[in-house]
């Protein structure tokens, strides 16, 4: 039978591709983490179809996860079918929760999007550079000299006096003739002047400017904490994270960032600390690089769930 036709094949593509989707977006949880191992071990032609997505995934980074995973049942498909048939896939995933709650239909639908650990530079038809961090998402209306941070984090370069307006979800930000990073949590968000004066309206409160050196975060509450530049806040751009004497908690914080799946660590080892520069392009490599300078050891589960734990002393 052409495996195209059978029902059951496609079925098994599509929950591979919302187990893909979900585990690239960097919001499993540790039960959905045992959720995939026990369906990856329920039948062994769902860990068959499982290898191939991985494999997939490797082939299509300029595509979407779950876009690319459209074609698990037609390994002949062109780039243009795979865009088309992964407009349906969003509905046909059963039930459609694993796209809906993990990848917000905003984010889905964003002009431009980078996955976890990916990082992207775009020159904007005005001539200002646009740098994107991990798992972030952006539209785009240049005709208004508008962009809007969906989520994630940017950085922009504005060289006309034209400004740019950015939406950010708690206010907007107006940059001309300057430099900005912009971080946007769940609850936050963090604007750092890396040149020039910038004019920020928050949604609640008073306008105000911001200078070069100021890094101002916004509160979904609508309070406010005004800070000097954390000099380290632009090092993603070069792909790099550096620390200097940083817990290692909030270190591994920002390293789970870039890296899709559950990544833990024991609450006796959150307050060690982690000095050093770390290349991004590689997170397994950091964690190697902690275990070998601090008494910790690595534990992993599998590429997607790792944890670390205090190093035992040998007897």
């Amino acid at each position: 039978m052409n495996r195209a036709s059978n029902p059951e094949a496609r079925q098994l593509a599509r929950i591979a591709a919302a187990w893909l989707t979900l585990l690239d977006s960097g919001r499993a949880s540790a039960e959905d983490l045992q959720q995939l191992d026990h369906w990856r071990a329920a039948d062994p032609r769902h860990e068959q179809v499982w290898q191939r997505a991985e494999g997939l995934r490797q082939r299509f980074q300029a595509v979407p996860q779950a876009l690319a995973m459209a074609s698990l049942d037609r390994p002949q498909a062109s780039r243009r079918t795979l865009l088309k048939r992964g407009l349906a896939l969003a509905v046909l995933v059963p039930g459609g929760w694993l796209l809906s709650q993990q990848l917000p239909l905003a984010v889905w639908r964003a002009d431009l999007r980078t996955a976890v650990g990916e990082r992207r530079g775009v020159r904007l038809a005005d001539g200002s550079v646009l740098q994107m961090n991990t798992a972030t998402a952006v539209d785009l209306d240049m005709a208004q000299h508008r962009l809007t941070l969906v989520e994630g984090e940017i950085a922009l370069s504005v060289n006309r006096a034209q400004p740019i307006d950015v939406d950010f979800g708690l206010g907007r930000v107006s940059t001309g003739q300057a430099q900005i990073c912009l971080r946007r949590d769940a609850d936050r968000c963090r604007i750092s002047v890396l040149n020039g004066t910038v004019q920020v309206q928050p949604v609640q409160g008073m306008g105000l400017a911001l200078h070069y050196g100021d890094q101002l975060t916004l509160y979904a509450d609508g309070s406010g904490a005004m800070g000097r530049l954390d000099p380290h806040v632009p090092d993603w751009r070069d792909g790099v994270l550096s620390a200097e004497n940083q817990p290692l908690g909030q270190f591994l914080r920002e390293v789970g960032r870039y890296r899709p799946g559950i990544l833990r660590w024991e609450p006796a080892l959150e307050s060690l600390k982690v000095t050093g520069t770390f290349q991004l392009n590689d997170t397994d490599r950091i964690l190697a690089l902690l275990a070998a300078s601090l008494p910790v050891n690595v534990q992993s589960r599998s590429r997607y769930w790792v944890t670390l734990v205090p190093r035992q002393n040998s007897a």
